[in-house]
């Protein structure tokens, strides 16, 4: 049980990178992005792209650190896929919800527009690169190593908590000490309120996407680290996002990332009981009870 735990946890914190983005959308939005979990599938793709193609071509050496599972490639194709996911997110804001919104569109145009992106995305990445499973570095051993309790990690699995804890840590001090977070806080508060005030609330929900799309990027490379890259991950992982999302109250980051980390180790402990295949309705239900019993989430409705 300590060993899911501690699977639950690795799994939570890739869940949590996508729960964030997607709470800060609806934040300042105000709408269901059901193309969000498309959006770790497309930066999951973008890697692997970068990996078996450009840097390959480059001679980038793509021997393994130590007794991580990948090298320089996956390393250098990190910041360039979230870059590029970001500017994604950016471009189907511009080209799509930003058109809806000036046409006062419900918030239920809005999320039927993003499902249809989610398929855009999806059938793409299928047309591109098949429908198989796929590996960064395919046919490399993982080896697991023995921590007290007789749990094992990988230390791919410690890599990641560590990039999570980092990347949260980077977002935190933005919003909190430069001023584009602080508007970003204020315009998530109340749009209007920041827009009368001088404001740029255009350029935040620039910022918004950019933000969410590359976290989201993030949490499907290391989800393809850690498990393999397919084109089913992304829709695989909506349910558990917005359960996440609302768990830690929708807005607030931090809660996101303490609802990922509920949902990822819920998840992972329900399959001493269930077949892994019902993960996903773990975390329907999960979502289910909080609607039904606190709506406004664990955190009560504080908004950062």
């Amino acid at each position: 049980m300590l060993e899911l735990i501690v699977y639950g946890i690795v799994l939570g914190s890739i869940i949590a990178l996508g729960a964030i983005g997607l709470t800060l959308i609806y934040g300042i939005l105000g709408f269901a992005n059901f193309a969000h979990g498309e959006l770790m599938t497309a930066g999951a793709y973008v890697t692997l792209f970068l990996v078996t193609g450009p840097f390959l071509w480059l001679g980038v050496p793509d021997s393994s650190f130590g007794s991580l599972s990948f090298g320089w490639r996956t390393t250098l194709a990190f910041p360039f896929a979230m870059i590029v996911i970001a500017a994604l997110a950016i471009l189907m804001d511009r080209v799509l919800f930003q058109k809806l919104r000036r046409k006062a569109s419900g918030a239920v145009m809005l999320a039927m527009s993003a499902l249809g992106a989610s398929f855009i995305i999806r059938m793409t990445v299928i047309i591109i690169w098949g429908a198989d499973f796929r590996f960064y570095k395919p046919g490399l051993m993982r080896p697991a190593l023995l921590l007290p309790g007789g749990i094992k990690i990988r230390p791919d699995q410690i890599l990641i908590l560590g990039v999570v804890v980092l990347l949260v840590t980077v977002l935190h001090l933005f919003l909190q000490k430069t001023k584009m977070g602080k508007a970003m806080r204020a315009t998530s508060d109340n749009m209007e309120l920041a827009r009368v005030s001088g404001i740029d609330t255009e350029r935040i929900i620039i910022w918004t996407w950019g933000i969410g799309g590359a976290l989201a990027a993030a949490g499907g490379i290391l989800y393809g680290i850690d498990v393999q890259v397919h084109p089913g991950m992304g829709w695989n992982f909506i349910l558990p996002l917005f359960a996440a999302a609302i768990l830690g109250t929708i807005g607030n980051i931090y809660g996101a990332l303490v609802g990922g980390l509920v949902i990822g180790v819920m998840q992972q402990v329900s399959t001493a009981f269930l077949l892994p295949t019902y993960k996903p309705a773990v975390a329907f239900i999960i979502m289910i009870v909080i609607l039904l019993i606190r709506p406004q989430g664990i955190f009560g409705g504080s908004r950062k």
